[in-house]
């Protein structure tokens, strides 16, 4: 059902305006049936949320394995958000409402972060009444929480060799500098990243094998071992190895 219509473009006929409010009735009580349904269906949700976080925080006879737990509660709360954003879009005021109860509540973001400014400005700074020059008055201002995704790159390590066109056989190089893994691709940065992402963010070598092959970099597990290898077995002593 539309938000607004046009009064003047209404028919003349009542047969038809009678036609076209059951039709706008019939709309808008589909809209509320389906609302309820997803709403009915989050209060399920909810439910199942609630028995597992007295799961998380009752005795530790009740408690579920914590890994499963949190795979649990992430299924769930995506199922609810979900559900909530097929409501929005079947109600404008619920749309409304939830956007301002998520503005009022968000935070702000960190001011360590780098910002990048974006300006609007309108197409025209000409009067639209008398086209003259108009002068900024205010700015409305908003941030969202922005990414950039992981970028992997290759460092060239080039020596030059220098040789004296007098002296025969005199040739000065620097020597080739010193590598966690001997003979291997990875700089230390790449190593601490796959240890970070292995014991801080619990991420098995498989997946990571996975992430490194979407970006066309073919490496399997055995390699990722090997370059952890070198490396202090447990070099975050709050994780488990």
């Amino acid at each position: 059902m539309p938000d607004a219509f046009d009064i003047a473009a209404l028919p003349d006929d009542p047969a038809i305006l009678r036609a076209l409010l059951i039709e706008m009735v019939a709309e808008r009580d589909d809209a509320r049936a389906a609302r309820d349904a997803l709403e009915a269906q989050n209060d399920r949700l909810r439910h199942i949320l609630l028995k597992l976080q007295r799961h998380q925080f009752g005795r530790k006879s009740e408690r579920l394995p914590e890994e499963q737990l949190e795979l649990g509660l992430a299924d769930l709360e995506t199922a609810i958000a979900t559900a909530d954003a097929e409501a929005e879009k079947r109600d404008p005021d619920l749309r409304k409402e939830r956007t301002a109860k998520r503005r009022a509540s968000r935070g702000a973001l960190p001011a360590h972060l780098p910002r990048i400014e974006v300006v609007l400005a309108p197409e025209s700074t000409a009067c639209p009444c008398c086209a003259a020059a108009m002068m900024e008055i205010g700015a409305d201002t908003s941030e969202r929480l922005d990414v950039i995704p992981a970028q992997f790159r290759v460092i060239v390590t080039k020596r030059p060799k220098l040789a004296c066109r007098s002296c025969a056989g005199v040739v000065v190089q620097r020597p080739a500098p010193a590598r966690l893994v001997e003979g291997g691709l990875p700089t230390e940065a790449t190593v601490a990243h796959v240890m970070v992402s292995r014991y801080a963010d619990h991420l098995p070598l498989y997946r990571q094998a996975g992430i490194l092959a979407r970006q066309g970099i073919l490496v399997d597990r055995a390699t990722l071992a090997a370059w952890v290898g070198p490396a202090p077995p447990r070099p975050f002593p709050w994780c488990a190895a």
